[in-house]
């Protein structure tokens, strides 16, 4: 395999080595001294009083969660999207001391949630973003040494790890939306099961949607002296709740999913004010479901002084921080809100009353067949579909329509099958390999994930990596990454696209490739952002 260039060369950094969670890394930890300066500055930081909004349920439970988080070192907090779990447990985290020594790390699914996470927080402290509450997400990173609250994604935070094995810069941990189980929640909680008894100055708190919360205290408990297993202590934050009316309207052979959108709105709008949440499969479904709604609506949408004047917006994550704001503004006219599952439990939309529910989503899944990686548009499960109906009720009574039939709801499966079971390994893989927890194949099997992957699925991970030339064994089993593994740990993209750009890079046509490459990265490559349409459309001209 030829050298890797110097380009895309990880730097060699000089310093103590630190121990990973259960051996001697190879990894060197953050300078003591600038942990040190950084923990003084945040100690210099002055917060004005901190309040709670009387109207969240999370207010009212606060002081049971203070007492849980001062007298444990793990607290799972249950709850459902909108009760206030995200935006308050930093403020819990912030009266009880924490984010002075360390800072508190504020995990989140997605880049959305992140930014209007952080901007969230730091407008209730009264403060502005990027001092005591900043976000961190790819190529964007808000946050200082004196900040006391960073918010990411996290993916942002297993990167971390390859720098800071034993997460010294942070003296709290919150993993929000951990029941989503994506891979990278899953590996970052089982890393924190290995970590935390060697750091028991370190808080881990854990916030779930009610379906999964016995799971996690579960993972997370301690065997007691009497050899009975306890679990972590759970705060369930339940709030009041209005009844939603779920509808049952299935599609049927003449009926595509754009027409039953459209007539579910039609006849959500003839239910009286309030705004809709329509949800969608991925950006090209809300294209096409608002094309439909503007020509079904007319001047509604086109006019806003006509009569039953209606707003159309999208949201999904690759829209543009001011898009993004959009749907949170204050307005009049009754708004049309075309959702992917970012609204599902990421972001709670204000002043919805009513929801459209075709019942799919893009699910990523991984063929052990054909070795290719996949995003079908899938049913939703139960759960997901609950999830769904409950944006509705949490203002008034509620409607939620869903484009199945209520036989196909008790069909589907009661949870979503946890990532780690569904996807490619060979980017996690890389990862434990990176930072250390992983010297042999049969490892992976023993790190303490919540639900174990399958032993075909690792297989075809380690013997993918070792085909990229990412990894090498030796003698004895034990794996290593070479001098391109190295590199390929570096790039936030799947490892075949990274071993593309590598060696790109090695034979000087790194500008081409890195195109081929995003292209190969999305699901669409024709699709245009939002905020630079015009500028999208005349460069594709040239193509045509």
């Amino acid at each position: 395999m030829a050298p890797v260039p110097e380009s895309t060369r990880p730097v060699r950094r000089s310093g103590r080595r630190g121990p990973r969670p259960d051996k001697a890394r190879r990894s060197p930890g953050p300078d003591p001294a600038r942990l040190a300066r950084a923990a003084a500055a945040r100690t210099a930081v002055v917060l004005p009083p901190i309040t709670y909004p009387e109207q969240l349920p999370v207010s009212a439970r606060r002081a049971e969660i203070s007492a849980a988080i001062a007298n444990h070192q793990v607290v799972v907090v249950s709850g459902e999207t909108g009760s206030g779990k995200t935006t308050q447990l930093p403020k819990i985290a912030l009266e009880l001391g924490r984010g002075r020594t360390g800072q508190i790390g504020h995990t989140q699914p997605r880049r959305i949630a992140a930014r209007s996470v952080a901007e969230r927080v730091a407008s209730e402290l009264g403060t502005p973003l990027g001092e005591a509450v900043g976000y961190q997400v790819r190529f964007t990173d808000t946050s200082s040494d004196s900040t006391l609250v960073r918010v990411m994604t996290d993916g942002i935070l297993l990167a971390q790890i390859q720098r800071d094995p034993m997460l010294l810069a942070y003296d709290t941990i919150i993993v929000d939306e951990a029941h989503e189980r994506s891979l990278n929640i899953d590996f970052l909680l089982g890393y924190l099961t290995n970590l935390l008894p060697r750091r028991p100055d370190l808080k881990l708190i854990i916030t779930s949607a009610t379906i999964d919360s016995a799971r996690f205290a579960e993972h997370f408990g301690h065997t007691g002296a009497d050899g009975v297993r306890v679990p972590a202590p759970v705060v369930e934050v339940t709030g009041r709740t209005y009844p939603v009316d779920v509808r049952y309207r299935p599609l049927d052979g003449e009926r595509d999913m754009v027409t039953g959108i459209t007539e579910a709105v039609d006849e959500l709008i003839g239910e009286g004010p309030g705004d809709i949440l329509v949800f969608a499969s991925g950006e090209r479904e809300i294209r096409d479901a608002a094309d439909a709604l503007r020509t079904s609506l007319g001047t509604r949408v086109t006019d806003p002084r006509s009569p039953g004047a209606v707003e159309l917006l999208p949201l999904f994550s690759r829209l543009s921080a001011a898009e993004q704001h959009k749907v949170f503004e204050p307005h009049a006219a009754r708004r049309i809100v075309l959702a992917t599952n970012v609204a599902e439990t990421s972001l709670t939309v204000p002043g919805v009353r009513y929801v459209v529910d075709p019942g799919t989503a893009r699910i990523s899944r991984y063929s052990k067949a054909t070795k290719v990686q996949r995003l079908p548009i899938e049913p939703i499960s139960q759960a997901s579909a609950n999830q769904r109906s409950g944006r509705c009720g949490r203002l008034s009574d509620g409607i939620a329509i869903r484009l199945y039939s209520d036989e196909d709801y008790a069909a589907r499966p009661e949870f979503t099958e946890p990532e780690i079971l569904r996807t490619s390994l060979a980017s996690v893989i890389l990862q434990m390999v990176a930072v250390g927890v992983v010297e042999a194949p049969d490892d992976v099997a023993r790190f303490p994930f919540v639900d174990p992957p399958d032993t075909r699925s690792v297989r075809d991970g380690v013997a993918l990596l070792t085909e990229l030339g990412a990894l090498a064994a030796d003698e004895a089993g034990r794996v290593r990454l070479t001098a391109t593994g190295k590199a390929l740990a570096r790039l936030p993209v799947d490892p075949r696209l990274a071993r593309m750009v590598v060696e790109a890079g090695r034979r000087g046509v790194a500008r081409e490739v890195v195109v081929i490459a995003a292209a190969l990265s999305i699901q669409d490559p024709r699709e245009r952002p939002t905020e630079q349409r015009e500028q999208a459309d005349a460069l594709h001209r040239r193509f045509v």
